[in-house]
This record gives C-alpha cells, sequence and structure tokens, in this order.
C-alpha cells in the first residue's frame, strides 16, 4: 500500500481543478502524489449533477466514541488532516443536531490550506441553541434544515421541511442544491450518514480506521440489516494509508467524469 503524499504542488493543482482553472492531467507526479491525486481528484471533477461525500472516522473495533461519549481523539492526526482537506473541497458540510450540540463544532478549515465551506445542522426539533459556534462566523454561509419554527441569529439561514419530508435525505439535498451547493460532505454523526446512506445518495464513503481499540461504545455506521451476505453492499473500494489512519474509499455510485479524472492523473 503506497503511502499517501500531498505534497504543496498536488494540492495546489487538486484546488486549482475546483476552482475550474486547471485540470487533472498526467505529470511527473510522484506514487504518493498520485494516490493523492486518485483520492481527491473525484470530488473535484467537473460534474453535472450533486456530489455527496460521507466521512466517518472509528477505531478498529468500529467504535466512534467511548462509552461516555468521548469521541475526541477517534481519528489521528493524519486522519483529522484528510478530514479538514475534505471540507476545503465542498461547498457544504452537513452535521445531524446530536453532533452540533455534543461537539459544538467550528467545522472550519485549519488542518489545511483551502476556504471553509458553509455549515449546515439538520436540526428538526430546534434543538441547536442558538450561541452554537458554528452559527457566529459570518465569514461563511450557515443553514439549519428543521421541521419547526424557529428564530435563528441574523445572518443564519433557514429551511423549513414539512413533517411528511422529515427525515427526507433526498429533501435535504433537493434543498442544498437550490442553495447552490453542488459539493457536500456528510460529516456526521453515524446515524446521520447512515440515513444518507440508505437512501441511496452517496457518491463515496470514506472510512478513516485508526489503530485503537475501544471495546464498547456507539457503533459506527448501522444500517438496516440484511439476511444474506449475498444481499450486502458491496462498493468499490480503494484503500489508502494516510500515516495514523488507514482510510477505506468506497464508491457507492458510478461517476464517469471522476473515473475519468483520476485515471488520467
Amino acid at each position: 500500500m503506497q503511502r499517501l503524499d500531498v505534497t504543496q504542488r498536488v494540492w495546489e493543482r487538486i484546488r486549482a481543478v475546483k476552482s475550474g482553472t486547471n485540470a487533472l492531467s498526467a505529470t511527473d507526479w510522484t506514487p504518493g502524489e498520485a494516490q493523492a491525486l486518485a483520492l481527491y481528484g473525484p470530488l473535484v471533477a467537473p460534474r453535472d449533477t450533486p456530489f455527496v461525500v460521507a466521512q466517518i472516522g472509528q477505531s478498529l473495533d468500529g467504535r466512534v466514541a467511548t462509552e461516555t461519549g468521548d469521541a475526541q481523539d477517534i481519528s489521528g492526526q493524519d486522519g483529522l488532516t484528510h478530514l479538514h482537506r475534505l471540507r476545503a473541497l465542498v461547498d457544504a458540510v452537513v452535521i445531524g443536531v446530536g453532533t452540533a450540540v455534543h461537539d459544538d463544532p467550528q467545522l472550519t478549515v485549519r488542518l489545511a490550506d483551502g476556504d471553509s465551506p458553509a455549515r449546515v445542522v439538520i436540526d428538526p426539533e430546534g434543538r441547536l441553541p442558538n450561541d452554537a459556534k458554528l452559527l457566529h462566523d459570518v465569514s461563511v454561509r450557515r443553514i439549519v434544515i428543521q421541521v419547526v419554527e424557529k428564530g435563528r441569529p441574523e445572518g443564519v439561514e433557514t429551511v423549513t421541511l414539512s413533517r411528511a419530508d422529515w427525515i427526507c435525505p433526498n429533501a435535504i439535498i433537493s434543498e442544498l442544491t437550490k442553495l447552490g451547493f453542488n459539493r457536500i460532505l456528510v460529516e456526521g454523526g453515524a446515524i446521520t450518514i447512515a440515513q444518507f446512506l440508505e437512501a441511496d445518495l452517496l457518491d463515496r464513503l470514506h472510512v478513516a480506521v485508526a489503530p485503537l481499540l475501544i471495546g464498547s461504545g456507539p457503533q459506527s455506521l448501522t444500517t438496516s440489516p440484511v439476511g444474506t451476505l449475498a444481499a450486502a453492499r458491496r462498493p468499490k473500494t480503494e484503500v489508502y494509508d494516510l500515516g495514523s489512519d488507514i482510510l477505506f474509499d468506497c464508491q457507492l455510485t458510478a461517476n464517469t467524469n471522476a473515473d475519468a479524472g483520476a485515471q488520467d492523473a
């Protein structure tokens, strides 16, 4: 397995492709740089439809936190850097209200060069407090998707869905597309990611596995059970050595443009 090598020149090329000022093309990339282009290239390749990627970090035994809810150090430093790169390459990052309330995340890009994406919280019952950190950084758009009518701080956009739509991942993606977001990262938590997965809305699923054993605590992705292994999802998967973590890049929908771009790299 080749170690991923995100050098300055390869990251600049990836960001240029995102901005439309360059293309993924063959050049004298090192093997590690070529791996970086293969991993991140599909996220920035030109496309006519929304592209949705989900990212989850977990332990070797499939846990996303301890029994007490401690999830701060699940991913190693390289896994965290990968997550920040994903944020830098998308238009919007989506989390569920449980993650927003428990972690009070910033959802900014701090460990990679790039702009922070818009922040979207799925909050059907209005549980998110208006003093949450992610609502108060006016440098990016902030959107709350809710069912109830609840006032939000000035500048925060709200999308109100009907009860029939909640929780309907298709309706959420439709609304985000109307708001101009074409590259979307579903960051957490595990239940939210599983709902988008079961709705067949994910183009890519990134599972970052860190070398630690927790023993108990919340499980990683939990989807509807299958009766036989023949009925299980078997996505085309590439494996990358991030350094501190091992990343499984699962392709869940066919995307010929992205595949072609990765091959050109």
